[in-house]
């Protein structure tokens, strides 16, 4: 069964999460929750293309999807910097001292949410093509 819409559906609750998060600085958990919505939202293409991919690295990912859909440079980067936050926002150990909490900023959060739409722009808009051209 094709699942696709039940990834976007919930990428998009993803990332309205961590737009609400941002209000209580919790910059570190919007950072990794931009990058799980942009994992969803790539899963879903994924999905749409009947090639279900499991994994958390956006850029391996992306090297599926790269044969199936063109991708701008810009989704490229916006998912390799959004890589970036799926341990380190998390674990402790991935710092030589202080806690995931400290090491966060609010631009960090605020560039993840840029990312995080403009994959998830990329995703709607190649799932929307697809529907339309069949």
């Amino acid at each position: 069964m094709e699942r696709s819409k039940d990834w976007l559906k919930q990428a998009e609750f993803d990332l309205k999460t961590a737009k609400a998060l941002i209000t209580n600085e919790s910059y570190f958990w919007v950072c990794f929750i931009a990058h799980q919505a942009a994992e969803k939202g790539l899963k879903a293409l994924l999905e749409f293309k009947d090639t279900p991919t499991w994994g958390h690295d956006l850029l391996d990912l992306v090297d599926v999807l790269n044969g199936l859909v063109t991708i701008s440079d810009f989704v490229i980067e916006a998912c390799a910097r959004l890589n970036l936050y799926y341990i380190p926002t998390r674990y402790p150990d991935a710092f030589s001292s202080g806690a995931p909490a400290e090491k966060f900023t609010l631009l960090q959060a605020k560039n993840a949410l840029k990312d995080t739409e403009e994959v998830l722009h990329f995703v709607k808009r190649k799932i929307t093509k697809s529907s339309k051209d069949s």
